[in-house]
């Protein structure tokens, strides 16, 4: 996948692990249900089945694709409202166009990621540029929705263009995992992403047969997505593969394991996204794309979005494109 790479010879390390360090346990590994998206694109619902609680603080993960589009398929979603957290879109391959009532927007390609404070309210659209609808091509990405803490829900909204050669590169002890650290802090390196809920968001390669052991905020939840790949989570080895979440337990440190041997036609090695945040333990109240603490709150969203007051669609507004 050619999100950003580099030799990890010349990239700082990870220190490995020391007396003391507590090992994460793995509490549970669950399997992504497939489904679709926006307009119809393919996506993988990575925290379907996990307890609200274990999440927190966040809401929901989609892998979408990975998917090789032929001419005139690529889709993405037409314009739609959020209030009360963040969207995070990571795009490991392909392209995406963003554009929101508030002056956000940007072309997003392999490795760089759009970081959305919805807040009190916007509206916006992510669809492939005209270029990819037209000629097909490879599509794969993620989007994270993090939640936002009921004082700063109602925040005015903003956003980030990350792009990838930004993001923080790390190697592990060994030099056989990379890590690209996209928000958050990492053994004291922190990446590009400024996030209002404390989170840490890193998508690492570990190459077949090797095995990455990863210092962990004590204070944060901790899950590993598998977006490709076969390999191992926890001291005990527990196996994972494509499409699975691992949740973990309390602890110092987390360690992944690549299978020696991987599915050339996939995988290189081990693909994972590695998340934790600091839990806001607070009610969750969800209507769609509105997060808020109370059912009234959320009755509140959906008057103030049919009043205009989430903003109004540009007039030269970013369409999707459909291919002739």
């Amino acid at each position: 996948m050619p999100a950003i790479t580099a030799d990890t010879l010349a990239l700082a390390r990870i220190p490995g692990a020391a007396l003391g360090d507590v090992e994460r346990p793995v509490r549970a590994v669950t399997t992504a249900p497939q489904g679709h998206e926006g307009e119809g694109f393919p996506v993988r619902r990575a925290f379907a089945g996990i307890d609200a609680r274990v999440l927190d603080p966040f809401i929901m993960m989609d892998q979408m694709g990975e998917v090789e589009y032929l001419p005139g398929e690529p889709k993405g979603t037409s314009w739609h409202p959020h209030r009360g957290f963040e969207t995070v879109t990571y795009l490991l391959d392909g392209a995406f166009q963003h554009q929101d009532s508030h002056g956000g927007g940007g072309l997003i390609t392999d490795g760089a990621t759009q970081w959305m404070t919805a807040g009190g309210g916007i509206l916006h659209i992510e669809t492939p540029p005209v270029e990819l609808v037209e000629s097909g091509g490879v599509f794969h990405g993620i989007q994270l929705w993090v939640n936002l803490p009921g004082k700063d829900k109602m925040t005015a909204p903003a956003y980030q263009n990350l792009e990838g050669r930004q993001v923080t590169l790390l190697a592990s002890e060994d030099g056989g995992s990379l890590l690209r650290v996209i928000a958050g802090d990492v053994a004291g390196h922190r990446g590009p992403g400024s996030t209002r809920t404390p989170i840490a968001l890193v998508h690492a390669t570990v190459s077949p047969g090797a095995q990455l052991s990863l210092p962990w905020n004590t204070s944060f939840n901790a899950l590993v997505y598998v977006l490709s790949g076969s390999g191992t989570v926890g001291a005990q080895g527990r196996p994972v593969r494509t499409g699975q979440t691992a949740v973990l337990g309390a602890g110092d440190r987390l360690t992944l394991g690549a299978d020696a041997t991987q599915d050339a036609r996939h995988s290189a090695g081990l693909d994972v996204i590695i998340l934790g945040g600091e839990p806001i333990r607070e009610p969750v109240a969800q209507y769609g794309p509105f997060v808020m603490n109370t059912r009234e709150e959320l009755v509140k969203a959906v008057e103030d979005y049919q009043s205009g007051r989430f903003g109004q669609i540009p007039a030269d507004a970013l369409m999707p494109h459909v291919a002739r």
